[in-house]
């Protein structure tokens, strides 16, 4: 995607999660350990201004002071760091920065801020009962950057091995197809892309009716069984 999409997706993404802490704060959040939507709001707006400074500064060692507990502070607050994070991004996406993966680059955070902020706007709308779809362009970049950098950081770290063979997946509504592993893919994945990006990221189920398998499907969930994000 285009820089200047992704600036807008991210805009949008963070609204829609601003919009959410008019709702219960102490919600669980079902995938994201024991937070609750508080939690969740203080994660996403401290790392908006990790990101920021990552940015402006580049360097990844930034501590954020922590956020108000009082729900109008702590939405003024979040609405700060949104604030904070779109005016870094907002300069070209060649420039250098500091990033925990390549490219090093302003381009990496524009990408990587925007789908964390739509993953995380679906986990604060799934909180609350009433989660909207994903933007299916979006979610198909996120399909890619989990293959393309969350993958081999997973491994370069020492938390997943290496697949052995090569698994596609295919986006039904997209058309978009990716291939992570060595040699012909085994077997093909195929579902909407906002099925395989939640997938990926821990928020559905493999056993889901949306996935449709083609191929070794055996070999294939292998590829999957290991942690490919963090």
């Amino acid at each position: 995607m285009q820089p200047e999409s992704l600036l807008s997706c991210l805009r949008r993404e963070l609204l829609a999660f601003r919009d959410c802490l008019s709702g219960d704060l102490s919600a669980p959040v079902e995938h994201c350990g024991d937070w609750t939507l508080r939690e969740l709001a203080e994660h996403l707006g401290a790392s908006n201004l990790w990101a920021a400074v990552a940015v402006t500064e580049g360097r990844g060692d930034h501590a954020p002071p922590a956020a108000p507990r009082e729900r109008a502070a702590l939405a003024g607050w979040f609405e700060d760091t949104c604030a904070t994070l779109l005016a870094a991004l907002d300069t070209d996406p060649a420039a250098p920065a500091w990033t925990f993966h390549p490219p090093h680059t302003v381009g990496f955070w524009q990408r990587r801020r925007c789908l964390e902020a739509l993953v995380h706007r679906w986990d604060a709308e799934h909180a609350l009962g009433k989660a909207r779809p994903l933007d299916p362009e979006l979610a198909g970049e996120g399909v890619a950057e989990v293959f393309d950098t969350m993958a081999p950081r997973q491994v370069a770290r020492g938390r997943a091995r290496p697949p052995e063979r090569a698994l596609r997946l295919t986006a039904t509504d997209t058309g978009g197809s990716w291939t992570y592993g060595p040699g012909a893919p085994v077997a093909t994945l195929a579902a909407p892309a906002q099925e395989l990006l939640l997938l990926l990221w821990g928020r559905r189920p493999l056993d889901g009716t949306a996935f449709a398998w083609d191929g070794d499907e055996r070999a294939g969930r292998r590829v999957l069984r290991v942690p490919l994000t963090p």
